[in-house]
């Protein structure tokens, strides 16, 4: 028991120090949230936006989310060995991801939306096996959609809209079977859809809109049959739309 209680106190004490890192870069905090709230004379368990596990051992999420913070995401943040949810949308934290984060394999949730991060999207996320929505949307990432994404056959949802991302979708991205959202919309991708997107037969919705997508629809979206939302717009296709590959899901 004595040596379980050391554990205990090991892990709350490595988290605390974690979510003060994370303090200490915030460098406007308009509703004085953090400032007042994440205080060492509490508990971390009863800081506003951190959640705790059964018995307050470790910190399981973290939602700092339109809080109008401005500031980075230290690295200390992957020390938060228990996390399974972090999100900070709508806010004006800025600069990279650090890798440190890829340590975080059990998260499920990521979502930093509505932010101002930029540089290319990390391949470590690929190493977030459990991630089940991943949401980016609304920075100012560039490059390319990394392939790595594909290892997270949990996935999902995926966000990627209103970043500066270019090139093609990687195939492999469609081998995720379990994937019901993705939305890529407001980038600068291109290429052809790629026929292999019938792989993803769980489906519902998908926006490719406002990018420099071209070519024909593949007859194979026609395999969607649990599409329910489809929007294309603003792109470059050409051709005839073939009436079997949309009679699946109009």
């Amino acid at each position: 028991m004595a040596s379980l209680a050391i554990v205990t106190v090991s892990n709350i004490t490595t988290d605390q120090y974690a979510l003060l890192a994370l303090k200490a870069q915030i460098s406007y905090d308009p509703r004085n949230v953090l400032t007042s709230n994440w205080s060492v004379s509490s508990s971390i368990c009863s800081w506003v936006g951190v959640t705790c596990g059964s018995g307050h051992q470790q910190v399981i999420a973290l939602n700092l989310s339109y809080m109008g913070l401005v500031g980075t995401i230290p690295p200390h943040i992957g020390n938060l060995s228990s996390l399974v949810s972090l999100s900070i949308e709508n806010n004006s934290f800025h600069g990279s991801l650090p890798n440190k984060l890829a340590c975080l394999y059990k998260l499920q949730h990521l979502s930093l939306g509505f932010n101002k991060f930029g540089g290319e999207i990390p391949t470590w996320i690929g190493l977030l096996t459990k991630l089940q929505n991943l949401s980016l949307h609304g920075n100012n990432f560039r490059g390319t959609i990394p392939s790595s994404l594909s290892n997270i056959s949990s996935l999902q949802t995926i966000n990627l809209s209103y970043n500066q991302l270019s090139g093609p979708i990687p195939s492999s991205i469609f081998n995720i079977y379990n994937m019901k959202r993705m939305d890529l919309a407001d980038n600068m991708l291109s290429g052809p859809m790629p026929s292999i997107i019938s792989y993803m037969s769980s489906l519902q919705y998908l926006s490719l809109t406002n990018n420099y997508f071209s070519g024909s629809l593949p007859s194979e979206i026609g395999n969607l049959i649990m599409l329910s939302d489809l929007y294309l717009s603003g792109n470059n296709f050409e051709g005839m739309l073939n009436p079997t590959s949309v009679d699946g899901f109009i």
